[in-house]
């Protein structure tokens, strides 16, 4: 493997080695403390824009899995300290240096990947460049932003999904760059799911006649969609509402709430969060760098979940619209599957 690097935009160099698609890279490098989900990663529209590195040592193990894909690959790029050139799993299809290749996202390994973690934790989450040279300034790593990534992640296709076993509801999920492990489970408690693009309109989603709404995760600063918000907005109280992820945040935003960028964000399947009514704490999948603040909606709705870690807002209700919604993943892919009654809690609701 021929030698490169990883250039921070604090003006930082690591050396290592290429893997992956032979080309350069630049992004907002994010750390993520998953242990294995590595395919689940890889696939999360939601890192779209960004360099993911991986803080547990070794990657790749397993190789991949096709049938694992969440979504179309959007990171872009991908940092290890090592990874796995021979996996062993019966179910793996082939290396995660020939999934970068196929992807055209370019990987490095042989860093200290520790100590990386360790700047982004006390600097903050920052842009980053993978590179085979040096280059000669640091102008394009430090004028590099993450924008619209929602209509690049989003399917602008409208595709149903037909309930598994007998149908108990409609409805009409928001995709924003949603992870298809959602419609599974939405599947699996007999809900028949039409998947519809970002822009689709509150008329439009409406005139489907769903019996609720579930307003998917997605990447980028939630505050950029303002047409998305819009929507949400003529939505809300006239649909049942479950919003996951940048679900979560679009749904604040159009409810009065505002949102703020975390330092280095919450990226993960080991992340704890306590629900406030029952005082329950649950481990839980993670990826986002921006979050609610708990405080601006009240009067609108309420907290129902915090960080453990941080206290930050973890999830909200809105009685009085019947709308609620979760920060974290409860589809869990990867990631514990501890909170996986929400779904429940949801399809319960619109079938009582």
């Amino acid at each position: 493997m021929k030698k490169g690097y990883l250039i921070l935009s604090s003006g930082q160099v690591f050396e290592g080695e290429c893997f992956g698609a032979d080309i350069d890279a630049v992004g907002e490098l994010v750390f993520t403390t998953g242990m294995v989900g590595y395919i689940e990663t890889l696939t999360d529209p939601s890192y779209a824009g960004q360099i993911i590195m991986q803080t547990f040592p070794l990657i790749g193990n397993y190789g991949i899995i096709e049938e694992d894909f969440e979504g179309k690959p959007a990171a872009k790029g991908y940092v290890v300290r090592e990874w796995c050139d021979t996996p062993s799993n019966f179910r793996s299809q082939y290396s995660v240096d020939e999934f970068l290749k196929r992807n055209g996202i370019p990987g490095l390994c042989g860093v200290d990947t520790r100590e990386i973690t360790r700047i982004i934790r006390n600097q903050g989450v920052m842009n980053a460049m993978i590179a085979s040279k040096l280059p000669s300034t640091l102008d394009d790593i430090r004028s590099f932003s993450i924008r619209d990534t929602v209509a690049a992640t989003s399917d602008m296709s409208t595709t149903e999904y037909p309930a598994i076993g007998q149908e108990r509801a409609k409805i009409a999920l928001i995709d924003y760059g949603a992870k298809k492990n959602i419609i599974r489970e939405l599947q699996k408690r007999g809900c028949a799911v039409t998947v519809l693009p970002y822009d689709t309109s509150a008329e439009a989603v409406i005139a489907l006649r769903p019996d609720g709404v579930v307003l998917s995760n997605g990447p980028g600063d939630p505050a950029d969609n303002v047409y998305c918000i819009e929507q949400i907005a003529k939505l809300v109280g006239k649909l049942p509402i479950f919003g996951v992820c940048l679900g979560h945040q679009l749904l604040a935003i159009a409810m009065g709430g505002k949102t703020i960028k975390l330092k280095y964000g919450h990226r993960g399947a080991n992340q704890p969060v306590r629900e406030i009514a029952t005082g329950c704490t649950y481990i839980t999948s993670q990826n986002h760098g921006y979050a609610v603040v708990g405080e601006s909606i009240k009067g609108a709705g309420n907290v129902s979940f915090v960080n453990a870690n941080d206290n930050t807002c973890e999830g909200a209700e809105y009685p009085s619209v019947n709308a609620f919604s979760v920060q974290f993943h409860p589809e869990a892919c990867a990631g514990p599957r501890d909170t996986m009654f929400l779904f429940d809690r949801f399809v319960d609701s619109l079938t009582r």
